[in-house]
């Protein structure tokens, strides 16, 4: 565990996310956190940036064939950092952060929904995954966008490898004003991004310190977070995406000791996903953080399979 101090970030001036981010990196805790932060790649995207200074982040490493790994709600794409050492020996892993989330820039007068998550992954499709069938991993409410993803791009997306999906079912749940401002205040306190944390592990004494807790809200000092959450929480959010299922091949892992999602969230998609459902016992909400290798050695193990 770390010592029991406050990290202390030095934000600096400069209000580009781009900026911010370079200054961030060099103050994370986590070794792993760092080395991917230090793969990130800006890119602008036809038909979603605004202006050529609009320029989005997607972290690049490994080699082989490619995997788009879309990380879940009010996080970024260092959620991905446990597994990446374990992929990027087999496959070249492209992880952007999703629209309106993570450390992407935030314009005025656009909407932050569904629709605009959608367009801003398939543009990331059209710009890099050219030459060969791509693989999907999704994580939480990335989950859900990845099936929708893969219904939409079918001769694009090989195959899919969910963790613990949010949004598959249930219907979409528009939070009025100013209780979407309330949201985001509350999602801004300390103690509530502390529990946060802690909640979406299986083992939080022994898996959550101030490395785990800084990643978590490191994001929140982008300009326009705050709005940008708002007007997601407006737009009803993510819900039933996992029906029809897609045809291409799926894995999921679902955590036995998943304290974010409910029963009844669980106890649907396990109806919806049957087979290709799998549980595993000493997991939270986050199988790639709790049990990186288990996840990568499923999707490495299914890769052999189809060879």
């Amino acid at each position: 565990m770390i010592p029991n101090q406050k990290p202390k970030f030095n934000l600096g001036s400069d209000s580009k996310p781009e900026k911010l981010l370079n200054t961030l990196k060099d103050q994370l805790l986590d070794p792993l956190a760092k080395e991917l932060a230090n793969t990130v790649q800006w890119k602008f995207l036809r038909g979603v940036s605004q202006h050529n200074s609009d320029l989005y982040p997607i972290a690049i490493t490994g080699k082989g064939s490619p995997i788009l790994l879309l990380h879940g709600f009010d996080s970024s794409f260092l959620e991905f950092r446990r597994i990446v050492p374990l992929l990027k020996n087999h496959h070249q892993l492209l992880i952007p952060d999703l629209y309106g989330f993570g450390f992407c820039p935030r314009p005025h007068n656009v909407k932050y929904g569904p629709n605009s998550l959608i367009s801003h992954i398939e543009a990331f499709l059209n710009l890099l995954a050219k030459d060969s069938p791509i693989g999907l991993i999704g994580a939480s409410m990335g989950g859900a966008l990845a099936i929708e993803i893969a219904r939409r791009n079918h001769k694009k997306v090989n195959r899919l490898l969910l963790l613990s999906p949010a949004g598959l079912t249930g219907r979409p749940m528009p939070v009025p004003r100013p209780l979407d401002q309330l949201g985001v205040w509350f999602l801004s306190q300390k103690f509530v991004r502390k529990s946060l944390c802690r909640q979406a592990f299986a083992h939080p004494n022994l898996s959550v310190g101030l490395p785990e807790e800084q990643i978590a809200s490191l994001h929140l000092s982008v300009p326009g977070w705050g709005r940008s959450l708002a007007a997601f929480a407006r737009s009803g959010g993510i819900a039933n995406y996992g029906s029809p299922l897609p045809n291409q091949p799926i894995n999921v892992l679902w955590g036995a000791k998943d304290n974010i999602l409910n029963e009844t969230q669980k106890k649907e998609c396990i109806a919806l996903l049957g087979k290709h459902l799998e549980e595993l016992k000493e997991c939270g909400h986050l199988p790639h953080l709790d049990l990186p290798k288990v996840v990568a050695d499923r999707w490495l193990s299914s890769s052999n399979n189809e060879q």
